[in-house]
C-alpha cells in the first residue's frame, strides 16, 4: 500500500512540475523565436513552439529519484524496492535516455539528419542488451519459445529502434503521440503493479503525469494566444525509447528466480499496447518502398491523414485513434490467454488490413462525390 501512495504523490508532482514547466519554456520559445513552422505537409497554419519535449526526462528523472529516495528513507526495503539488477536496467537506460535528450534537442533546434539519429537510436537500444534485457522468449508466438541470445539480442535492439521512430512519426496531430502513449502507459503501469516491479510503474505513473501536463496545452491551448506547444522529436524520442523499455522488460522470460503471472503471452500484451504505431510505421514504409519513394522521408500517408482525408476534424481523428488502439488493447488482453498466440496475432493483422481498407474505400468515396 505504501508504494501505491508513492506512486500517487509522484504521479501528482510530475502534473504540477509540468504545469509550471511548460509556460516557461513557451515563453523562452517565443523570446528566441524557437518554433514549428507551418508547410505543405502539416496541418497547423500558425508558429508554434516545439519544445514541449524538453520538460519530460526532467520531471521524469526529478521524481523518480526523488520518490524512491523518499520511499527507502521511510524504512523501504532496499532489496524488495530496488534489487541491483533493476538499478543496472534504470541506470544504463537513463544514460541511453540522455543521449536521445541531446539529439532530440538538437533536432528540434536546428535539425539533425535522420542518419545521425539512427546512429544515437542504436547506441541508446545498446543499453538494453547490456543490461541484460533482451527479447529471449516468444512464449510460443508462432512456435517460437526460447530465443538464444545471438539472435534475441539483435531483435531487441531492432525492436528498439522501430518502436522509438514509430511513436515519432505518429506524432503527426495534436494528442495523439502523447494520446497513444498514455494509453500504452496506463496498460503497463497497471501490469507492473501486478508484478510487484514498482519502480518501472513508478515511471509509468510519472511520464502519464507529465504527459497530463502537456497534452493539456497541445490539444486544448490556443496558437493564436500563444498557448499551444508541440512535443518535438525530443519527446517523441524519449516516449518511444521508454516505452520500448517497457516492452522488451515485460516481454523478458524471468525463469524461476522471479514469479510472474503473467497474462497469457507477454509478447502479444505487449504489442496490443503500440499496435496502431507499429502497424501503421509498417504499411507506410512498405508503400513508400512500392512506390520507389525513400521511406524515411516524411508524407502525409499515415492514419491521421486517412482520418482527416475521410473528413474528420484533428481532434475527432486523435480521440477516435486513440478508442480503436484501447479496443485493441481490451480485445488482445481479453484474448491472449483464452486462444492461440499466433491465431491471435493474425486476427490484429487481418483487422487492421480490414479497417485500412474501408477508410480508403471512405476516402474514394467522398472525393468522387466532391469531384461531382
Amino acid at each position: 500500500m505504501e508504494n501505491l501512495f508513492l506512486i500517487a504523490g509522484a504521479f501528482v508532482v510530475a502534473v504540477i512540475l509540468g504545469r509550471i514547466i511548460i509556460p516557461n519554456i513557451l515563453l523562452v520559445s517565443f523570446r528566441k523565436r524557437l518554433f514549428d513552422a507551418p508547410d505543405a505537409r502539416k496541418i497547423h497554419h500558425n508558429l508554434v513552439p516545439r519544445l514541449g519535449g524538453v520538460s519530460f526526462f526532467p520531471v521524469v528523472l526529478f521524481c523518480v529519484c526523488l520518490f524512491i529516495a523518499l520511499r527507502l528513507l521511510w524504512g523501504g526495503d532496499v532489496d524488495a524496492l530496488f534489487p541491483c539488477h533493476i538499478t543496472i536496467e534504470l541506470l544504463l537506460f537513463a544514460s541511453g535516455l540522455t543521449l536521445l535528450y541531446i539529439i532530440g534537442v538538437a533536432d528540434d533546434l536546428v535539425g539533425v539528419r535522420y542518419r545521425k539519429k539512427f546512429l544515437v537510436q542504436i547506441l541508446a537500444a545498446l543499453m538494453l542488451p547490456l543490461s541484460g534485457l533482451y527479447i529471449n522468449n516468444l512464449y510460443g508466438l508462432f512456435g517460437i519459445y526460447t530465443v538464444i541470445p545471438f539472435l534475441g539480442i539483435p531483435l531487441t535492439l531492432l525492436l528498439v529502434v522501430f518502436i522509438t521512430n514509430a511513436i515519432n512519426l505518429i506524432d503527426g496531430i495534436d494528442g495523439l503521440a502523447s494520446g497513444l502513449s498514455m494509453v500504452a502507459l496506463v496498460v503497463f503501469g497497471i501490469l507492473f503493479v501486478l508484478e510487484n516491479l514498482w519502480v518501472y510503474a513508478l515511471t509509468s505513473f510519472v511520464t502519464i503525469g507529465v504527459l497530463i501536463s502537456f497534452f493539456s496545452y497541445n490539444v486544448f491551448g490556443k496558437a493564436e494566444r500563444g498557448r499551444k506547444i508541440f512535443m518535438g522529436d525530443t519527446g517523441s524520442l524519449m516516449l518511444g525509447y521508454l516505452l520500448s523499455l517497457f516492452t522488451v522488460k515485460y516481454c523478458m522470460f524471468a525463469g524461476d528466480d522471479v514469479s510472474m503471472d503473467v497474462v497469457g503471452s507477454p509478447v502479444l500484451v505487449a504489442f496490443s499496447v503500440l499496435l496502431i504505431p507499429s502497424l501503421d510505421v509498417v504499411r507506410v514504409v512498405l508503400r513508400r518502398v512500392r512506390n520507389g519513394k525513400n521511406p524515411f522521408l516524411p508524407d502525409k500517408t499515415h492514419i491521421h491523414h486517412k482520418f482527416l482525408a475521410m473528413g474528420f476534424t484533428p481532434r475527432m481523428a486523435m480521440v477516435s485513434i486513440l478508442l480503436m488502439s484501447a479496443c485493441f488493447c481490451v480485445l488482445n488482453l481479453f484474448l491472449a490467454g483464452r486462444m492461440n498466440n499466433t491465431l491471435v496475432f493474425i486476427m490484429d493483422l487481418l483487422l487492421w488490413t480490414g479497417l485500412n481498407m474501408w477508410f480508403d474505400v471512405r476516402i474514394k468515396r467522398k472525393e468522387e462525390k466532391e469531384g461531382n
